[in-house]
């Protein structure tokens, strides 16, 4: 019975998260000049996302921005990938990539996730665990990943992206 009523404490907590994320997003806007730049598009829901990131001289992300339309779960997931990313080096951001792939999409546990990207990321990736909570609705972990797949087609030098992978 504890353990029921922590799982639904932690829900009501990642919740929050994205609501908040989903109400009030991080980082959006267009980074002009920018040295990447992806769009997103869903087209089973419509949701859409452009992705621009500044990097520095060691190929770290200085900046990163979003925009478009979307439901709570697409902009949340696109403010809390701008947070949790910024700063990381481009192999950091897969790994973290990787890794939210893999909460939102299988069956794994977050803790095992955080030990597969190690102590330096696994902090960053503590709120994406909120994420997780799309798993039991299918339809919606293309929602979830579409900023994420995005982020990568940009770092790949490719304009668009696609959640097909």
């Amino acid at each position: 019975m504890e353990a029921a009523a922590k799982d639904s404490d932690l829900l009501g907590l990642y919740q929050e998260i994205i609501l908040d994320h989903g109400k009030s997003p991080r980082n959006a806007g267009v980074i002009e000049n920018a040295d990447c730049r992806s769009d997103g598009k869903n087209p089973l829901c419509g949701d859409r996302v452009t992705v621009t990131t500044e990097l520095d001289q060691q190929q770290s992300i200085a900046d990163i921005k979003f925009d478009g339309k979307g439901c709570a779960i697409s902009i949340a997931s696109a403010s809390m990938m701008t947070e949790a990313v910024k700063g990381l080096s481009i192999t950091e951001a897969r790994l973290i990539f990787e890794a939210v792939r893999t909460i939102c999409s299988k069956e794994a546990s977050v803790l095992d996730a955080m030990q597969d990207v190690g102590n330096k990321l696994a902090p960053r990736l503590e709120k994406l665990a909120s994420l997780s909570g799309v798993r039991q609705f299918p339809a919606r972990v293309k929602c979830a990943t579409l900023p994420w797949h995005t982020l990568m087609s940009c770092l790949d030098g490719k304009a668009t992206a696609s959640t097909e992978r």
